[in-house]
């Protein structure tokens, strides 16, 4: 399938710079493929009266670090460049994968150093080793530090990674510390937030419990590989970067029991769903699950995990958006989007959100 069938104008200024408040306040569009009224405008504080008694919320309580860090080459020749890296997935104690922007200044075997001031580190520097570098710009730091210190020393010199559709338009602060994790946060791990979860606050999670909603916690650690567009003309030829999950044996049994009785699970975000689906066999049943997946969702699969979906409004020719095409139909949601658009909904990260509703069902 071509790649430029998930594409679509959205005007800069509906790209939202900072989060409403209070979270629940957002804005929530009802997607309903194919009935009569298809798309109705709702705010997510309404989302206790759209579900049913019963009905199972899985959130992701992943926990963003501080992974973007800033500093410069040292050590080779007299300047010394300015240099940005992304952690987006650890691999022991004291290596990380990174993206690094301006990815050319940097060779095999450089040293970066990062910070000029902290607690933990000799002289308030972190320096990172270069052990590996790809073509894409993807290399392997191996830090001076390792385990928890290293982990110390990364949240004092970091920022929240914000998406750069964000980060390009201002700089990371200290109140995205607080906008950019969920309610859920919980076992860190993410480079990006599972943003569907930012509208949850204490006063919704009181009224879903009080409606008989249950809400159970999976885990995903979400890598910076969700930026990514897909650059390839077909999907099929995309790659995706995979991600380490959990799905403790409590939550499959409490999944398996609510489907016996005919209850549905609602995925609260495209990670959430990712790893249900991961997590499902063939026969419907949910099991434990801790391992990394790279699973790609397009238009033509058959979902077996989840009923409905709560999800923001995603980028053009990103996996996301093929995602929830796949789960509300492609055509039903270029609807929604032009809907949305007009209306003035605000997207990506820090905007609305919608509850889609699958295709043929």
């Amino acid at each position: 399938m071509k790649t430029d069938r998930f594409d679509f104008e959205l005007p800069a200024d509906r790209i939202a710079l900072r989060p409403v408040s209070p979270r629940d306040a957002a804005r929530l569009l009802e997607v309903r493929p194919r009935q009569v009224t298809e798309l109705e405008d709702r705010s997510v504080a309404d989302l206790p009266d759209l579900l049913r008694p019963g009905d199972c919320l899985v959130v992701n309580d992943s926990k963003v670090i501080a992974a973007r860090l800033t500093g410069r080459r040292i050590g080779r020749g007299a300047s010394e460049p300015r240099i940005e890296a992304t952690l987006h997935k650890r691999l022991d104690g004291s290596h990380w994968r990174a993206f690094i922007l301006g990815a050319k200044k940097v060779q095999l075997g450089d040293t970066l150093r990062f910070g000029t001031e902290g607690k933990v580190c000799l002289l308030g520097e972190l320096d990172a080793q270069v052990s590996q570098k790809d073509e894409n710009g993807d290399v392997t730091l191996s830090f001076s530090f390792h385990g928890s210190v290293l982990d110390q020393a990364i949240e004092e010199r970091g920022s929240m990674p914000l998406p750069l559709y964000i980060a390009s338009r201002r700089a990371p602060d200290e109140q995205d510390r607080a906008d950019y994790q969920t309610l859920f946060a919980a076992h860190e791990g993410s480079v990006a937030a599972p943003t569907a979860g930012l509208h949850f606050t204490e006063r919704l999670q009181a009224r879903l419990s009080e409606r008989g909603i249950g809400l159970h916690k999976v885990t995903l650690h979400v890598g910076a590989g969700t930026f990514l567009p897909v650059k390839t003309d077909e999907i099929e030829a995309h790659k995706m970067h995979a991600e380490f999950g959990t799905v403790s044996a409590e939550v499959a049994d409490a999944l398996n029991a609510a489907r016996a009785k005919g209850d549905r699970i609602v995925a609260v975000g495209s990670t959430a769903l990712r790893l249900l689906e991961s997590a499902v066999g063939e026969d419907g049943r949910f099991k434990t699950f801790a391992g990394e997946t790279a699973i790609f969702i397009t238009p033509g699969y058959q979902f077996r995990a989840v009923d409905l979906m709560l999800t923001n409004f995603h980028l053009p020719r990103s996996t996301l958006f093929m995602l929830v095409s796949a789960f509300s139909g492609l055509d039903c949601m270029k609807r929604a989007y032009v809907h949305a658009i007009a209306n003035g909904y605000r997207f990506y990260s820090y905007g609305d959100a919608c509850l889609l509703y699958p295709a043929g069902r």
